[in-house]
């Protein structure tokens, strides 16, 4: 077998797939890294908010408001919720319940750093609203792609930052102190790797994080 696909993707008939998400702050790398685990994998890639029709509607009015109908933090906080919810219906259950593995770009992670400590939202309460959003489908696996937020900043100098992206550097800060929070107190159910190194170094941490976790898939 190539090192480059690890055939998770085709699981024996009747076995549920496995939810793998790739979390981390904006200019982290996690979506680069997320297609390429998902080709590893032969996995399903996908992403939130905007992997519907009706997330993409969602993602606009969350990410890409005019200047006077920016939603507030509760606001947000539910938008991202609904995408969600229709995600999972739409797209995640259908794959694991059909035995495929998928990897999203953003799970409830996001929402409990985002709304929770980038916002100040109470975060138990984020975790009710997440876990019933997601109708109990949670991930098997967390990878957090953490880079310094000076690194993450640079990376995006280049592109044209959506509403969360060109918050300050106090936010960001705040939103990767949550992440770091997330992974260190649910070891079990996260991974933490450097997202400094190069892609394909990165990539690698992130397939051994994988393989840890289930062994060669």
């Amino acid at each position: 077998m190539s090192p480059e696909r690890e055939d998770a993707g085709s699981q024996v008939s009747g076995e549920r797939g496995r939810l793998i998400a790739l979390e981390g702050i904006d200019g982290s790398g996690k979506s680069t890294q997320t297609a390429l685990l998902a080709r590893r994998l032969d996995a399903l890639a996908t992403w939130e908010p905007g992997a519907t029709a009706l997330g993409r509607e969602l993602r606009r009015l969350t990410l890409s408001p005019g200047p006077d109908d920016a939603p507030v933090a509760r606001a947000e906080a539910l938008l991202m919720a609904a995408d969600r919810a229709q995600h999972v219906v739409e797209v995640i259950s259908p794959a694991l319940d059909a035995g495929r593995w998928v990897v999203t770009d953003r799970y409830t992670g996001s929402t409990l750093a985002y709304q929770g400590w980038g916002r100040g939202l109470d975060v138990d309460g984020l975790r009710r609203l997440a876990r019933w959003a997601c109708a109990g489908v949670e991930a098997d696996l967390s990878v957090l792609i953490d880079v310094p937020v000076e690194v993450a900043r640079a990376r995006l100098r280049a592109a044209a930052p959506d509403r969360l992206e060109s918050l300050d550097l106090g936010f960001h800060g705040r939103v990767r102190e949550g992440f770091v929070a997330l992974a260190r107190e649910d070891p079990e159910g996260w991974a933490v790797v450097d997202g400094s190194a190069s892609p394909e170094e990165v990539a690698e941490s992130v397939a051994e994080a994988v393989r840890t976790r289930w062994g060669r898939p």
